[in-house]
């Protein structure tokens, strides 16, 4: 039986799966970066791992122009840590989170094959018995300035010099959701708290939502050890919601995170049809000319 029943299983690695595939020691081919803020990992991290705190490097304008850019920088940043099509790449962070969810998006948008979370992180890693260190390897420019071959070590690759056409049915822009609204083989699933939902907590120009958003926060799909939960579970929470396979899913947050982990999860389960809309309610809440919604409490 798969890993939690999930489809897409090989998605998410447990801990025994890394530490198998680490071996020894990690070689060239296995990149594993940690997403957690810099305090975090320096008080102890899998070994091997590249360190970026992935948190923050966001946009909140999807045209084009913004939108090349963005990639370039992101790739650029992927790249100094190792990240190359033809290498396994695992992100990670203290649980199931969508830090290393937004990782997984990113290099899934930009056609990467080979990426994967590791279900539960830290957390998980450290109550399967296996260490962690203070110790980060030495991080090289290139592979000119390498030594002898092998050892412990961080190269960077050139990622952003040939990337591929990104798969644009995995983003979802402004522009995307304004031409699907009265679309109705459309869902925009909304991820975020309920009082980002319902307008009391905002945090751009306007609060609310977009119209016709279902209101189902991330946190639901996560148990009580930060672990994903079970398919089973996942796939009852969301088509109790009406987020259903046979729609395209388009899940939103505030920045694009929170909304790159539903995305997993709707991949864990093999959602044939899911953007993650990167610009999110920053975007849309900032530019007035788009429709919002302000949706009313039942019990008031």
């Amino acid at each position: 039986m798969a890993y939690k029943d999930f489809v897409n299983a090989n998605l998410v690695w447990t801990p025994d799966q890394l530490r198998e595939r680490i071996g020894d020691q990690k070689d060239d081919d296995l990149i594993i970066v940690d997403t957690r803020p810099a305090p975090d990992f320096c008080a102890g991290h899998i070994e091997g791992a590249a360190h970026f705190d992935i948190y923050g490097y966001s946009l909140n304008d999807t045209r084009p122009e913004p939108l090349a850019a963005f990639i370039s920088t992101l790739a650029y940043l992927m790249e100094i840590r190792g990240v190359d099509f033809g290498k396994s790449v695992v992100f990670y962070e203290h649980n199931s989170g969508f830090r290393a969810a937004r990782g997984f998006w990113f290099l899934e948008y930009l056609g990467h094959e080979d990426v994967h979370i590791l279900d539960g992180g830290v957390t998980a890693w450290r109550g399967a018995g296996f260490p962690l260190t203070r110790e980060a390897w030495p991080m090289f420019g290139s592979a000119q300035d390498l030594g002898p071959k092998g050892g412990r070590r961080i190269v960077r690759t050139g990622f952003s010099k040939h990337l591929k056409d990104p798969l644009e049915d995995r983003l979802a822009t402004a522009q995307h959701i304004v031409d699907h609204l009265q679309d109705p083989d459309v869902r925009i699933h909304d991820t975020r708290t309920d009082r980002e939902y319902y307008g009391e907590h905002v945090r751009a120009a306007r609060g609310g939502t977009v119209p016709g958003s279902v209101h189902l926060e991330w946190v639901n799909f996560i148990g009580p050890d930060g672990a994903l939960k079970p398919a089973a579970e996942l796939r009852e929470i969301l088509e109790g919601r009406g987020l259903t396979p046979d729609k395209e899913i388009i899940p939103l947050c505030q920045g694009g995170y929170r909304s790159a982990h539903a995305y997993m999860v709707y991949r864990l389960l093999n959602y044939p049809r899911v953007r993650n809309y990167l610009g999110s309610w920053k975007e849309w809440g900032d530019r007035v000319n788009l429709p919002i919604e302000v949706p009313r409490r039942r019990d008031t």
